[in-house]
C-alpha cells in the first residue's frame, strides 16, 4: 500500500524534467498521474498505470478550466495540483534593461498566471471533495537574489507569496497549499541550453553545502511529503531544496 493509494495526482508540466520524476514519485506511492503539458503529454503519460496525458497552455484561461473538466470526468476527482509548468532555461540572461516587455509578461503569465488558474479551477473540486493538497515549484533564486534574470526570479518569488496567502484562504476546507523552491537543476530542459550549464552549473554547485550536481529526483521526496498524510498539519510553507546553497 502507497501513501497515496486512491488519490488523483495532475502535474503541469510533467511531461520531462522535474515534474516528470515528481510524476513518477506520487506514482509509486499510488497516485493515479494526469500529465499536463503543451507537448508530449500523452506519450509521457503512458509511462503510468492508467495514466492520462492532457494537451494544454497553462497560461490559458479556457484552455485550464478544459483541462481540469476534462481530468475530473476522466479520473472522478483531482487530490494533489502539482504546479510545475514554467520558463526558465530558454531565458536569456541579460540586465533587467534589456529584458523585453512582452518577453516579462510572458513569464509572468507562464510562472505566475498559470498558477492561479489552476488553482482556481481545481480548488472547487478539492472542496467539493473535502480537501486537497497544492505544492506549487518556485526556485531558490529569489532567496539569493540572483541577477539577471529578473522576470524570472521575480516570477518566482510571486510563487512564494502566492503560496503563503492562498493557504490562508483555503485551508479552512483542508486544502493545504505549500511550495518547493528547487536549486539549478540539471534537467531536460536545462541540458538542452548549454550556455545555462556554462554560465550557472559550476558556480552553483561550489555554493553547495552538498556539492554536486542537483537532480530532478532531489525534489520528489520533498513533494510526496507535502502530498500525503505526514504533513496534515502544514500549509503555507516553503523548502528549499538546493544542497545547502541557501539556509531558509
Amino acid at each position: 500500500m502507497g501513501q497515496l493509494d486512491g488519490r488523483v495526482a495532475l502535474v503541469t508540466g510533467g511531461s520531462q524534467g522535474i515534474g516528470h520524476a515528481i510524476a513518477q514519485g506520487l506514482a509509486a506511492e499510488g497516485a493515479r498521474i494526469v500529465i499536463a503539458d503543451v507537448r508530449a503529454a500523452e506519450a509521457a503519460a503512458e509511462a503510468f498505470p492508467d495514466g492520462v496525458g492532457l494537451t494544454a497552455d497553462v497560461a490559458d484561461e479556457e484552455a485550464v478550466q478544459q483541462l481540469v473538466d476534462e481530468a475530473v470526468e476522466r479520473c472522478g476527482s483531482i487530490d494533489i495540483l502539482v504546479n510545475n509548468a514554467g520558463l526558465y532555461a530558454s531565458l536569456a540572461m541579460r540586465p533587467f534593461t534589456e529584458i523585453p516587455l512582452v518577453e516579462w509578461r510572458q513569464v509572468m503569465d507562464v510562472n505566475v498566471a498559470s498558477m492561479f488558474l489552476m488553482c482556481r479551477a481545481v480548488v472547487p473540486v478539492m472542496q467539493r471533495n473535502g480537501g486537497g493538497r497544492i505544492v506549487n515549484i518556485s526556485s531558490g533564486t529569489p532567496f539569493r537574489g540572483v541577477p539577471f534574470l529578473l522576470h524570472y526570479v521575480t516570477s518566482k518569488g510571486a510563487i512564494v507569496a502566492f503560496t503563503r496567502a492562498l493557504a490562508k484562504e483555503v485551508g479552512k476546507d483542508d486544502v493545504l497549499v505549500n511550495c518547493i523552491a528547487p536549486g539549478f537543476t540539471m534537467s531536460a530542459g536545462v541540458e538542452a541550453n548549454p550556455e545555462v550549464i556554462e554560465k550557472l552549473r559550476d558556480v552553483s554547485v561550489s555554493a553547495r553545502t552538498i556539492q554536486r550536481d542537483q537532480m530532478p529526483e532531489d525534489v520528489v521526496g520533498a513533494v510526496i511529503y507535502f502530498a500525503s498524510a505526514g504533513s496534515s498539519f502544514v500549509t503555507g510553507q516553503t523548502i528549499v531544496i538546493d544542497g545547502g546553497q541557501t539556509f531558509h
